[in-house]
């Protein structure tokens, strides 16, 4: 058996909670993990003002994965300024760990707007309006002014590009959109089209398409079923995927992979929920979502039939009209139970 070494990043809120009751399924499914645990997140800038060490950082460089529970202060709070974990951690590691494509799948639970949907999310990680590139002029001043650049290169898109045609040529259905706005972002836009159709002929077994992004608003809302891979930049995918969580089943249920495809470092693993500071402790929150995450994990690091086994339980734990007042470790159990 392969013992993974997974550095666990708990969080704040929920986060601990919902990473214990992944780890606990993991555990069913027959993975041995080697984990260490990490104090990051808001909880641990409050008290030393630190967001991730150097020293830190290059501890977690020597994992095979990382697992996160859920980063940010209470909703409201004033005491961690806006951006300081987003891009002092999160975004710091994705950049410093090349994790250039964020996976999010989504497959529609009973009840849901879109309960017969099943499609993927690849999301450029490490460009885009995230970049950082922008910043002020006459900061304070009644002529004020604030840009916000939108980095796109060629390398960029294109292995995200390639990235998403080799998933869909592993997929049933076969079939990938890209979602831009290649009518107002012409130069942007123009490199993911130009780049899209230069790699297409490499794969002909896979059916292309384009939607601008606020059209794909509209088809997501109205019929996401028509989905299959989306790959899409940056920002266009952070907004997409939560929309897309939402006519799932909720963003309790979406996960997300920060991929380094190319596995010169560790990919790091989370829900696409929040730190969710008002039902901490209660036992209230899903584990679901963090339980999906891990289930990516287990693929990427090999375990493809615990993945698929850990990712059926989920889906038939949800399909099975669970009690809503089940806590997080019974639901936790109960998706044990089911492996």
């Amino acid at each position: 058996m392969t013992t993974h070494k997974v550095a666990l990043i708990g969080g704040d809120g929920i986060g601990p909670e919902v990473v214990a009751e992944a780890l606990k399924v993991v555990a069913a499914a027959g993975v041995d993990l080697d984990t260490t645990s990490y104090d990051l997140g808001a909880d641990r800038y409050l008290r030393t003002g630190e967001v991730l060490p150097d020293t830190v950082l290059e501890e977690l460089r020597g994992f095979d994965a990382i697992l996160l529970g859920a980063i940010g202060p209470p909703v409201g709070s004033t005491d961690v300024p806006p951006g300081t974990l987003e891009r002092g951690l999160l975004l710091r590691l994705r950049f410093a760990l090349d994790l250039y494509v964020n996976l999010r799948p989504f497959t529609g639970v009973p009840g849901a707007l879109a309960p017969d949907c099943d499609f993927v999310v690849v999301r450029e990680n490490t460009e885009g309006t995230y970049a950082g590139e922008g910043g002020f002029l006459r900061k304070g001043t009644a002529h004020e002014v604030a840009t916000q650049g939108s980095v796109n290169t060629r390398h960029g898109v294109e292995r995200c590009v390639r990235f998403a045609f080799r998933l869909a040529s592993g997929r049933p259905r076969r079939q990938l959109t890209l979602v831009h706005k290649t009518n107002v972002l012409t130069f942007a836009g123009d490199l993911w089209q130009r780049t899209v159709d230069e790699v297409a002929p490499e794969h002909p077994e896979v059916a292309r398409d384009y939607n601008h992004v606020d059209a794909a608003c509209i088809y997501l809302v109205e019929q996401a079923s028509r989905y299959d891979v989306v790959v899409t930049d940056n920002l266009f995918g952070d907004i997409l995927t939560d929309l897309a969580g939402a006519v799932a089943g909720g963003i309790g249920y979406a996960a997300s992979a920060n991929l380094n495809p190319d596995r010169t470092g560790p990919s790091m693993f989370e829900p696409v929920h929040g730190a969710a500071h008002d039902i901490a402790g209660t036992g209230r929150a899903n584990p679901a979502a963090a339980i999906r995450s891990a289930a990516l994990m287990l693929d990427h690091l090999g375990e493809t039939s615990a993945a698929d086994r850990v990712t059926k339980a989920v889906l038939g734990f949800v399909a099975s009209a669970p009690d809503h007042s089940l806590s997080t470790s019974a639901i936790g159990d109960a998706i044990a139970e089911r492996l």
